[in-house]
């Protein structure tokens, strides 16, 4: 059985690559870019630096900067309408998941029209839009390399997963520079999503030798690393690391999928705000331990690739050092419970019963090597807090 493989056309990895930007716009005979951004990349002037870097080269962009944390269908409208009202004929998406998401979401409909809720799964998109430059600034989402975007339906407080290669950037620059200024909370929260997205491609039912060898690669130099980057923002050498390690855990979920973490978080961010790589990391330790069972080999690999299990450790042992890590690793990145994030338990506790429907929608628990119903997923969400 074959495994269709879909990446960007370019990847330019290492340190200055996003100054790479008005070279990348000239292969691709794009001229009038729309840079796609946050407040806060404007702020750190990271929005500047690429606009007066084009204009040396005679390549003038315009900013759109207001995407939000968590992206929702009224947050990009105003993108969609500059986007489409304007002459760019590509987008260059700067900043964390969530600019990129917002981006990918702004250059479909801008091209295309409807609404957003018309690209949702199970639809898979495979109309492109305008073409995407997308520019990471954090180690976590992966986003730059995957055919998936996640827009939520404020009215309704779902997280709609939209898939297809329409969502595929064309270009991804990966620079570990951009993250040196990342704070320490953000630092955890997308350290432990990616490590999440390369956990899950590698248990899900989708895998392949390919996903495989990008997920085990994405493990072992994210788990070594996190803890370096959260305490020491400046450690390139840590940086650097997570910044790779994140770009194969994307292109690994990517082609292989995410799993029930991912299933169960989504509900949990939609609802109450939480952020997205957060809520995978509370999640994280219980859905590993409840899933463990149905596939003890492949959660050994993992522990094995993060350097925290040996060859010589039975399958058995190997499992429980990955369990043992994943609570440390929380409580050393100082991971709320959803308590202490300050959740109220009575709407926690009355939503279980719409958010385990919510994350079987999805499809992301039927990854999961231990595919749970309804029931369990409460069962789940109750552990958890």
């Amino acid at each position: 059985m074959s495994t269709q493989i879909i990446l960007p056309r370019i990847l330019q990895v290492g340190a200055g690559a996003s100054e790479e930007i008005p070279n990348i716009l000239t292969s691709l005979t794009c001229s009038r870019p729309l840079i796609v951004t946050d407040k806060m990349m404007v702020e750190l002037g990271y929005a500047s630096r690429i606009q007066s870097s084009l204009s040396a080269h005679g390549i003038y962009a315009d900013v759109f900067d207001n995407t939000v944390p968590e992206p929702t269908v009224a947050s990009i409208q105003a993108g969609v309408e500059q986007a489409r009202n304007g002459d760019y004929d590509c987008i260059v998406a700067l900043g964390g998941g969530s600019p990129i998401d917002s981006a990918k979401a702004i250059a479909i409909l801008a091209k295309h029209g409807g609404q957003m809720r018309d690209y949702k799964f199970p639809r898979i998109v495979l109309e492109a839009g305008l073409p995407i430059i997308a520019v990471p600034t954090t180690a976590g989402t992966g986003s730059e390399v995957t055919r998936v975007t996640i827009i939520t339906d404020e009215t309704s407080d779902e997280k709609m997963l939209c898939v297809g290669i329409g969502f595929m950037p064309l270009a991804a620059l990966i620079d570990y520079n951009l993250t040196l200024s990342v704070p320490p909370r953000t630092t955890a929260d997308t350290g432990i999503d990616a490590l999440t997205h390369a956990i899950e491609a590698y248990v899900s039912k989708k895998a392949s030798l390919y996903s495989d060898s990008q997920a085990l690669a994405a493990m072992s130099l994210l788990a070594p690393n996190l803890r370096r980057a959260y305490h020491n923002g400046a450690d390139r050498e840590a940086r650097e690391a997570m910044m790779l390690g994140s770009t194969l855990a994307g292109v690994a979920f990517s082609n292989a999928s995410v799993a029930l973490v991912h299933g169960m978080s989504r509900p949990i961010g939609a609802a109450f705000h939480v952020p997205h790589g957060l809520s995978n990391a509370m999640l994280l330790p219980c859905v590993t331990a409840w899933s463990i069972p149905a596939a003890p080999e492949r959660y050994a690999d993992c522990a094995r690739a993060m350097g925290i299990a040996t060859g010589q450790d039975s399958d058995a042992q190997a499992n429980q050092k990955l369990l043992d890590e994943l609570h440390a690793l929380n409580d050393e990145l100082q991971v709320p419970s959803p308590a202490q994030f300050g959740i109220d338990r009575q709407a926690f506790f009355d939503l279980l019963p719409v958010m385990a429907e919510q994350a079987l929608a999805s499809g992301s628990p039927g990854n999961n090597p231990r595919v749970p119903n309804a029931a369990e997923i409460t069962e789940l969400y109750q552990q958890l807090w």
